[in-house]
Order: structure tokens, then C-alpha cells, then sequence
């Protein structure tokens, strides 16, 4: 099985009414639950809620002014799952998108570790990066917004 497969399943796992799924194809195996999460995800919680709520806090007065700024077809990009988000594919590599950068749809945005697998977050559709929420190698939780973008 390949990444790609691996990801599609993940998605499609994600979005169905199963709790469990395990799969076995000779020497490969793989097992997804999604209530035996709910615990860690609860504990992390505690975790991403300091980190968050500071930056609100700084960005108060910018956030009035850019509220001004923000178009009226400007949308959340949120995270699909629980993880740790990295802008970059490598410490040393540049990252992924830029605030002000056009992407395409289909592009890497950012990549979300979650139980050792790096799984990239791509654009949906074509879009301009407005601000970038999330700071690199912090916890996210699943629809936590980590883009707000503007459509193109």
C-alpha cells in the first residue's frame, strides 16, 4: 500500500461512521479507532489552550485592524485531525506557503505529524494565504483553523 492510499483511507476513515477499522495485506497492517483517541485528545486540549489563547490576546489590537481588512469571501483552513503542525517539510527547508502567497489547488500547505505518520495538508482550492494561525511544531486539534485564506 502506498501513501497516497494510506491518506485517501485515513480520509475516508475520518469522515465515515466507523469507530474502528483494521487492515492486513501480507506483511503490512493497519489499525484505526476513533474513540480510543477521544482520551489523549481530551488531555491535549489543556495543552493547546495556553499556546492559543496568548496569541489572541497579542493580536487584539491587530485583529481589530485587520478585521477591516479581511474580505468578505476570506475562509478558515482547518486541521483534519490531531497532530503537530510543521510549516516546513524539514527544520532547514523553507516552508511550505507564506503569508501573501498564491497557492494552487492541490499544493502543500503544511504538514500534520500524528502517530509518526507526516501527512500533508494540501489546498482544496485555488487561494491567497491571508495569516497563518498555528506556529510551527505546535499541538493542533481537529478543526482547529490553521489558514485563514482568501479564494482566487
Amino acid at each position: 500500500m502506498n501513501l497516497k492510499e494510506i491518506k485517501d483511507l485515513i480520509k475516508l476513515f475520518n469522515t465515515s461512521d466507523l469507530n474502528k477499522l483494521k487492515l492486513q495485506d501480507g506483511e503490512f497492517s493497519l489499525t484505526l479507532e476513533k474513540g480510543v483517541e477521544t482520551a489523549p485528545a481530551a488531555v491535549a486540549a489543556p495543552v493547546a489552550q495556553p499556546v492559543a489563547a496568548p496569541q489572541p490576546a497579542a493580536a487584539a489590537q491587530p485583529a481589530a485592524e485587520s478585521e477591516k481588512k479581511i474580505p468578505d469571501n476570506a475562509i478558515y483552513i482547518t486541521s483534519p485531525m490531531v497532530g503537530t503542525f510543521y510549516r516546513a517539510p524539514s527544520p532547514d527547508s523553507p516552508p511550505f506557503v507564506n503569508v501573501g502567497d498564491v497557492v494552487k489547488k492541490g499544493q502543500t500547505l503544511c504538514i500534520i505529524e500524528a502517530m509518526k505518520i507526516m501527512n500533508e495538508i494540501e489546498a482544496e482550492f485555488d487561494c491567497k494565504i491571508l495569516e497563518i494561525l498555528v506556529e510551527d511544531g505546535q499541538p493542533v486539534e481537529y478543526d482547529m483553523p490553521l489558514f485563514l485564506v482568501e479564494k482566487v
